[in-house]
């Protein structure tokens, strides 16, 4: 009887075009931007500057190997160059809230003064990786308190899962990264926002043994790992 049920769940999803790889609790990135995607379209003097607010620790800074700060090549600015190619008639601004060391208990704190502020027309939180610092339950509950005061605005937002620290094996089933992985997964879900999966991303090169040749650092990616990010945040802009 439940491989009967199970089935039919799955035809009945399939049917109404939802894939098995699709988690229908987390927004759909067909639909999720697409006021955003048609104001993004519309040419002067009709058309509007559009914010895009990076905020988490060092790897949307753009931190590489010995302190360098990569900019230009992090994804932040690699999404900006993306969308620029897709909608030349937008005014895009790129702004990055985010600071180097940075856990997402600290980023809770100045959330008010440095992240809305500039009015976030879509919000990117990327702080995992530094959360294993203040445990699971700390780290849920600064996301929670920033994508609430962020959804009171109406601000759309994407969570990103974390990108390699390479003294964790992210290949071995629990370890710390796959455990903040799961949480940010289930906040997206509970408030039917975005999801980037990077986690998943660079697990898959990892089981090619590709690993090295997407960091800069230990912790850091390079613009192979950026990239990797990159074509999955712009994926939300361009169904």
């Amino acid at each position: 009887m439940r491989k009967v049920t199970g089935f039919l769940i799955a035809l009945i999803l399939n049917f109404a075009g939802v894939s098995k790889a699709q988690n229908p609790a987390i927004a759909d990135p067909a639909t999720y931007l697409a006021d955003l995607q048609k104001e993004m379209v519309i040419e002067w003097p009709k058309n509007r500057t559009i914010n895009l607010v990076f905020h988490g620790h060092s790897v949307p800074a753009g931190y590489w190997h010995n302190h360098e700060v990569h900019t230009l090549e992090s994804y932040p600015n690699l999404v900006l160059t993306k969308l620029k190619e897709r909608y030349p008639y937008a005014v895009i601004n790129v702004i990055v809230t985010a600071i180097g060391g940075e856990n997402s208990v600290k980023g809770q704190e100045r959330f008010e003064r440095d992240v809305l502020v500039h009015k976030p027309d879509v919000l990117f939180i990327d702080y995992a990786l530094n959360d294993r610092g203040a445990g699971l339950e700390k780290a849920k509950e600064a996301w929670e308190k920033m994508i609430q005061s962020a959804l009171s605005k109406n601000i759309k937002i994407i969570l990103l899962t974390p990108s390699p620290d390479q003294r964790v094996d992210i290949l071995a089933a629990g370890n710390p990264l796959e455990q903040h992985t799961n949480q940010i997964i289930k906040l997206a879900e509970t408030h039917h926002i975005g999801l980037v999966d990077s986690y998943a991303q660079f697990k898959k090169i990892t089981t090619k043994g590709d690993l090295v040749k997407y960091m800069s650092h230990v912790n850091h990616p390079n613009l192979e790992g950026h990239q990797l990010i990159t074509n999955e945040l712009v994926k939300w802009f361009t169904k």
